[in-house]
């Protein structure tokens, strides 16, 4: 018999729960922002409010672990308010805001700054990544203690002016972090490769919708990841590789991760869904980002790496701009970057319909295995009693046309994917308990957003004699 004296705040009924390795008819209740109940309708518990879900899916909201809110310092682009509307919009419940806003996060003081105006907006939950450079080498662990989800390493150039570090800082602090535990979020590509290869073009004249892609050649990637790959063995720092594009890449992750390298990776939906060769003028000028992407030849093996889980994590690299930026005659002054929190659900969701993934592999993709490589599993990413309230009630057969002017990034009302019809898509948001998005209405609940602090395992630092801070002790010995 039910139990009619607990009284939910929230009841799922009618929908079928989907966890990244079984499915099941259920109904889910919630209670003060936890799932109270999973289970047959019989069993379920009195609810003061009711959301019908026949017919639907009920799925662990996604966690976004690639995101640029822009607050502060760029609010032209994005705000706390527009970036978690459009995430809400999009059925992801967890957003990680980067730490390349002005200032970059490279103190606690800088931190504090930023969750202040998280916290008075947000109406999904995030975490806050410091950036690992050489300015914030003596702040790390103050970082870390201060919540900081992980870290974020800049090896190739983006918005924000955060020029690559030193390898030799990069290394102590693979050394700092490997002691702390926290994952470290690499852009994988090198900085003198690009910079030398653009300039070059540039001189000669190349200002063309292909250029940004020939500057960043696959070998600027593969460079970039195997240094990475080498420094995270050595130290034992756990690192996750962000928006991989390359085909190329994908041998070196696989032996990577059979070494034992303590690595997860992410691509986005851009790179399995576009091809350059399609990205000319207008299109081109969106569609410009770092890294670029790639030949259309290279879309089904990252698929594939991501199906099988040599690539982990499905990210966006949400990066709006606001629209002049993306306008200007030369392609080299375009901004890079585009939005993608809203869009990425439905069309991952879209390719479910087409029998390319099932999903379940896009629950592990997008929710579990971004809460696993976090420290915010069993927390998030599965429904189950005793996890957050944190879900994406989802109709597989919507039907949907992408437009940029409906996006909730107002500031940046473009998409590379415009036009694109999708199938499947979410019609309720929950966060924590209580419903954010209904049938495409982004409810008004700022500040219900709450920020999340990693519990990740025992960190494992290795070589731990020939650290930078070891060797700066008299008569330390390498052994």
């Amino acid at each position: 018999m039910p139990d009619t004296d607990t009284l939910a705040d929230l009841l799922i009924a009618g929908g079928t729960v989907v966890n990244e390795t079984t499915r099941f008819p259920a109904d889910v209740a919630m209670k003060d922002g936890v799932i109270c109940f999973v289970g047959h309708p019989a069993f379920a518990p009195r609810a003061k409010e009711t959301l019908d879900a026949k017919g639907k899916l009920v799925i662990p909201g996604a966690i976004d672990v690639h995101t640029h809110i822009r607050e502060p310092g760029m609010t032209h682009k994005e705000d706390w308010t527009t970036g978690t509307r459009a995430a809400a919009a999009g059925g992801v419940t967890t957003v990680f805001d980067m730490p390349n806003t002005e200032p970059a996060v490279s103190s606690p003081e800088i931190l504090a700054a930023k969750r202040e105006a998280a916290e008075r907006q947000a109406i999904v939950n995030y975490g806050l990544y410091g950036i690992l450079d050489e300015r914030s080498l003596d702040h790390l662990e103050g970082l870390a203690a201060a919540g900081v989800i992980g870290f974020k390493l800049f090896l190739g150039n983006t918005t924000g002016n955060n020029p690559a570090p030193n390898d030799g800082a990069v290394l102590e602090g693979f050394e700092i972090l490997a002691g702390l535990g926290l994952r470290c979020s690499i852009h994988a590509e090198n900085s003198p490769i690009l910079f030398w290869r653009e300039n070059r073009m540039k001189a000669a004249g190349r200002d063309d919708a292909f250029a940004h892609l020939a500057a960043r050649a696959d070998v600027a990637a593969l460079e970039s990841l195997s240094r990475s790959i080498v420094l995270s063995e050595w130290t034992g720092a756990r690192i996750h590789i962000v928006h991989e594009s390359c085909m190329r890449s994908i041998p070196v992750i696989r032996d990577a991760k059979a070494r034992g390298v303590p690595m997860t990776v992410e691509t986005c939906p851009q790179y399995v869904l576009l091809a350059a060769e399609d990205l000319t003028g207008d299109a081109g000028r969106i569609a410009r980002l770092n890294p670029p992407i790639r030949e259309g030849r290279q879309r089904e093996p990252i698929l594939q790496a991501l199906l099988d889980g040599t690539i982990d994590i499905l990210g966006t690299d949400h990066a709006p701009h606001a629209m002049e930026e993306k306008q200007r005659p030369s392609f080299w002054d375009n901004a890079c970057g585009f939005p993608g929190v809203e869009t990425s659900m439905r069309l991952m969701l879209t390719l479910v319909h087409e029998g390319r993934m099932t999903m379940e592999q896009y629950v592990r993709m997008a929710s579990a295995a971004p809460a696993r490589a976090f420290g915010l599993w069993p927390r998030k990413g599965v429904v189950q009693p005793g996890a957050d309230g944190d879900i994406a009630v989802v109709d597989p057969a919507q039907r949907h046309v992408i437009r940029g002017a409906e996006l909730h990034s107002i500031r940046s009302p473009f998409t590379p994917f415009e036009g694109m019809a999708t199938v499947g898509g979410p019609v309720a948001t929950i966060v924590r308990g209580r419903v954010v998005m209904r049938d495409g209405k982004v409810l008004d609940a700022p500040g219900w957003g709450r920020m999340e602090r990693p519990q990740m395992p025992k960190p494992e630092p290795r070589n731990l004699a020939t650290t930078t801070r070891a060797i700066l002790r008299p008569g330390a010995q390498p052994w």
